[in-house]
C-alpha cells in the first residue's frame, strides 16, 4: 500500500505536455478557472498550442432589440462579463491568438475590440460578431493593426465601402472573406473595387440578388472559390410588383 502510494502523483506534478493535451478539450470559459488552480496549471493554460485558435463561439450577450440605434439593448452584466473573459484569454494567449471566433450574438462595444486589438496584433482569421455597437472608426482602427488578416467572416452592412477600403490598404495578404446577412450588387461592387484578387467568396446562407452574382462573376477574374450554398436568392421585381425569391 505504501508503495502505491509512493508511486502516485498529485495533479500539479504532472507534465507540462499531458496537461495541455487535457487542456485542449477544454474551451475557453471551461480553461478560465482552470487557469486558477495553480501556478503549474496556469503555465499549461498559457501554451501557445491552446492559442492558435480563441473561439468565444459559446458566448453570447443577454440582449433585447430596440427600435433606436443601435437597435439593441445589451445587459451591463454582459459586457463586464466578456470583457472579464478577454482579460483571462489575453494574459494567457501572451499574443498568440491567429484565429478569433465570435458568436453572432456577442454585441461588443469599440472598447472590448480595442482592447482585443492591443493584446493580439497577429491575427489571421476573424469572425466577427453582429457590430450594432461597434462603429466605424472602432473596426477601421482594428483592421489597421491586423494587417496580417487574411480572412474575415462579416454580418452585412448597408456600407461596406469603408471597411473594404481599410482592409484593401492594411491587410495585404488577405484573401477570402464570407458575408452573413444579405449581399446585394452595392456590396459586391465594394468587394469588386478594393478587393480585386479575392480568391474566395462566400455568401453561403445569406440572401443574394442576381445582380450581385452576375457582378461577382463578370468582375471578379482572380475568384478561385465562390460558395453559394443554400442562399436564397432575390430574382427581381415580378410584374406584380412583388419580389420574386428562389432557393437554391
Amino acid at each position: 500500500m505504501a508503495e502505491i502510494k509512493s508511486a502516485s502523483r498529485r495533479w500539479e506534478e504532472m507534465e507540462t505536455d499531458v496537461l495541455v493535451k487535457i487542456f485542449k478539450e477544454l474551451n475557453m470559459i471551461e480553461m478560465a478557472p482552470v487557469a486558477l488552480v495553480c501556478h503549474a496549471w496556469r503555465s499549461a493554460c498559457s501554451d501557445a498550442l491552446l492559442w492558435n485558435t480563441l473561439d468565444l463561439g459559446l458566448l453570447k450577450s443577454n440582449f433585447i432589440q430596440t427600435r433606436a440605434l443601435p437597435y439593441i439593448w445589451v445587459d451591463d452584466r454582459s459586457d463586464r462579463r466578456l470583457m472579464k473573459i478577454l482579460r483571462i484569454a489575453m494574459s494567457l494567449s501572451r499574443g498568440t491568438v491567429t484565429c478569433l471566433v465570435f458568436h453572432f450574438n456577442l454585441f461588443m462595444k469599440d472598447e472590448h475590440l480595442s482592447y482585443i486589438v492591443e493584446r493580439c496584433n497577429h491575427l489571421r482569421r476573424l469572425v466577427m460578431p453582429a457590430w450594432n455597437r461597434i462603429t466605424k472608426n472602432g473596426i477601421c482602427q482594428a483592421v489597421r493593426r491586423w494587417q496580417e488578416l487574411e480572412s474575415l467572416t462579416m454580418p452585412s452592412i448597408s456600407n461596406p465601402s469603408y471597411i473594404m477600403e481599410e482592409i484593401s490598404r492594411s491587410c495585404k495578404n488577405f484573401c477570402q472573406l464570407k458575408v452573413m446577412g444579405t449581399f446585394d450588387v452595392i456590396f459586391a461592387s465594394a468587394i469588386a473595387s478594393n478587393l480585386p484578387n479575392l480568391r474566395v467568396l462566400s455568401v453561403r446562407c445569406s440572401i443574394l440578388t442576381r445582380e450581385a452574382l452576375l457582378f461577382v462573376l463578370d468582375c471578379m477574374d482572380h475568384l478561385e472559390v465562390l460558395n453559394i450554398s443554400h442562399c436564397l436568392f432575390l430574382d427581381g421585381l415580378a410584374p406584380t410588383g412583388k419580389k420574386k425569391f428562389s432557393r437554391r
